[in-house]
């Protein structure tokens, strides 16, 4: 029986042990590049289930990630960056990991075989929501047996899985093949599968955004500015578009109460903020359209 491509040896790896760590280093680089490079022959299906996501959020619907292990680490980074990235109500995103998201350095692996809780989790599961289900194995009994709940329930599948005619990825709407080469610790997943997972979901919350027009010329316009950093940077933002100066670009910010896409619009025409919120309500959220407005 072949072994699944996440467990196959690494071609390269015999006597691994007796090489130096410079040359160990350099192989472990040169395959978590090629693992990397597999998501872009998924970019179909990267960018069919984005928008799958983005119609989800903008009526108000939830988004759920469930994965185990190592995977589940991917998925739980992607999902709580999404607030702070482009202001994604936290009320719409879920994260359900196996044996939940640890608090500790111990992550048990035995919770990915537990599955008599997920009933119960995915109670609330509609056919209006998105569910991202990660798993490098695609056998993962923990993640499978949420993604059949969520077919049961007609919610829109988002598969990602590191290995081909797998369980996870035949029930998938959109199933993300991410072909990558066996490990050079065969097994590990957390390296070149966990890596390209990170891409792959990167990728996927990004697009969203952009559907959403949270993305203005490479720019975060939706963020939610809470620190010293974002602060600078979302006035950064708001000088480049509206084309004024810092201090311009602050008191705008203020008027909006720290609403990006708002500053920009009270900066270039000096509207008040009502009017800055009504012209993007009707350009659904999207500056570039509402600027469209204003000549």
């Amino acid at each position: 029986m072949t072994a699944p491509r996440t467990e196959a040896l690494h071609p390269n790896a015999k006597g691994l042990d007796t090489q130096s760590l410079r040359d160990i280093a350099a192989l472990l680089s040169k395959s978590q590049t090629e693992a990397a490079a597999t998501t872009m022959n998924c970019l179909n299906a990267i960018a069919s289930g984005a928008s799958a996501i983005a119609i989800t959020l903008k009526y108000g619907e939830t988004l759920h990630y469930i994965a185990a292990g190592s995977s589940g680490l991917m998925a739980a980074a992607d999902a709580m960056e999404l607030g702070g990235t482009f202001s994604i109500p936290a009320h719409q995103i879920k994260i359900h990991m196996a044996g939940g998201l640890p608090t500790g350095v111990v992550m048990p692996g035995d919770t990915e075989d537990d599955i008599a809780g997920l009933a119960q989790s995915l109670a609330n599961l509609t056919s209006k929501d998105t569910v991202i289900a990660i798993s490098a194995s695609g056998t993962t009994p923990y993640t499978v047996a949420a993604a059949k709940i969520a077919k049961d329930a007609g919610a829109t599948l988002i598969s990602i899985a590191n290995n081909a005619g797998t369980p996870l990825l035949d029930l998938a709407d959109h199933a993300i093949h991410l072909d990558t080469p066996a490990e050079v610790l065969s097994g590990s997943t957390r390296m070149g599968a966990g890596t390209a997972q990170k891409i792959a979901l990167n990728m996927l919350s990004t697009l969203m955004a952009v559907e959403l027009g949270h993305v203005f010329d490479g720019m975060m316009v939706n963020l939610h500015a809470d620190n010293i950093k974002l602060r600078g940077r979302a006035i950064g933002i708001v000088s480049t578009i509206a084309d004024i100066n810092p201090t311009g670009a602050e008191h705008a910010l203020d008027l909006a109460d720290g609403r990006v896409k708002q500053a920009i619009l009270i900066a270039k025409a000096g509207l008040s903020p009502d009017q800055a919120t009504d012209i993007l309500l009707q350009a659904e959220g999207h500056l570039r359209a509402a600027l469209a407005r204003l000549t």
